[in-house]
């Protein structure tokens, strides 16, 4: 297999106002010009670009070696994704949909996740795997899940999601670049909507793993990650209108996970609401509720709650409203959490 794309495709330059979903197109673009080593494989994402339109334009750049239309085998795409890893290659897979990947659990978690650690650090594997997940956009079970937590609680592999478009940008750079496996949640329902980007920005110093505080504040943190950042921002502009001073914290990385970042942020604050789509139960939140109340048990002013899905399956879209962490649920939190 020939790695060289068919002419040389450069990503355009300046800062930009994209919706993520090109803002990720332009990272991986930068990515495919920048390294031969690096691929594309998934169901759907080469002529036709994606069921998004994520990986729009690649396939005529960069040819059908470096942009794979794959059989619908998520199991396969993996698989193959490894063994080219193990041959140098940088591999970007992308799971359709976040409900579709569990065919490829096993290969992620058995194999994937542990072979550095087998080969006692002889062998690296950088892969990346794009989910789109989450729900907001109108769909059915298999289609609006957030199974992010499955494969934090698996050692060995990295698990990210950006909120905007530039972290998008910057984030999947950073992926591709990482020596270890990459479980990419991209914000589905986030894919349209615009931000600048600059598409000339080196890498983030900030790194793949820190959290980032993008609001500050003086009364609560509000820990979010992927969709519900934005949600979190609205609940800060509409609680500062009643006097409530909200800091928001932004994951980026469920795993590892920034606890000095969270915890510098509660120890100024005196609370804490953890705010993500996936049930609640057994999700991110338990664990940044962990580890808020073994680093600041004696800053806290209240305990720490939680805003998320609920344990169930993914209900049908006309009821989805109701399944989703709103608006209202989150300032509903912030009211409970300033009356202790």
């Amino acid at each position: 297999m020939t790695m060289t794309s068919e002419r040389a495709v450069q990503a355009p330059a300046g800062v930009q106002r994209l919706p993520m979903a090109k803002a990720i197109n332009a990272g991986l673009r930068r990515a495919l010009s920048e390294d031969d080593h690096v691929m594309l494989m998934g169901e759907d994402i080469g002529r036709l670009g994606g069921v998004f339109r994520v990986t729009d334009g690649l396939h005529a750049d960069f040819g059908d070696s470096r942009v794979v239309d794959t059989p619908l085998a998520e199991s396969g795409i993996v698989g193959t994704a490894i063994g080219l890893a193990l041959r140098g290659y940088r591999p970007v897979c992308e799971i359709q949909f976040d409900g579709f990947i569990f065919p490829a659990f096993d290969q992620i978690t058995t194999q994937l996740a542990k072979m550095h650690y087998r080969s006692k650090g002889r062998l690296t594997l950088p892969v990346v795997i794009r989910v789109p997940f989450g729900g907001a956009i109108g769909a059915i079970e298999h289609h609006s899940e957030s199974p992010e937590v499955l494969f934090a609680h698996t050692a060995g592999l990295r698990v990210v999601s950006p909120s905007t478009p530039a972290e998008a940008y910057t984030m999947i750079r950073q992926a591709i670049a990482s020596p270890d496996p990459v479980l990419f949640f991209e914000p589905k329902s986030r894919y349209w909507e615009k931000g600048e980007v600059d598409l000339d920005a080196p890498a983030d110093p900030l790194g793949l793993d820190k959290a980032r505080v993008v609001r500050p504040g003086t009364d609560v943190t509000v820990v979010a990650y992927g969709p519900t950042v934005a949600t979190a921002l609205k609940a800060a502009d509409a609680a500062a209108a009643e006097g409530t001073s909200i800091e928001v914290v932004d994951l980026r990385a469920i795993s590892p996970l920034d606890t000095a970042t969270i915890a510098e942020s509660v120890r100024r604050t005196g609370r804490c609401i953890v705010v993500h789509e996936a049930p609640v139960l057994y999700g991110v939140g338990a664990e940044v509720a962990a580890r808020v109340t073994e680093e600041c048990f004696y800053s806290l002013e209240a305990p720490v709650l939680r805003v998320g899905g609920f344990h169930m399956p993914y209900p049908v879209a006309k009821l989805e409203h109701e399944y989703l962490p709103s608006l209202d649920r989150v300032l509903d939190a912030v009211d409970r959490t300033m009356g202790f």
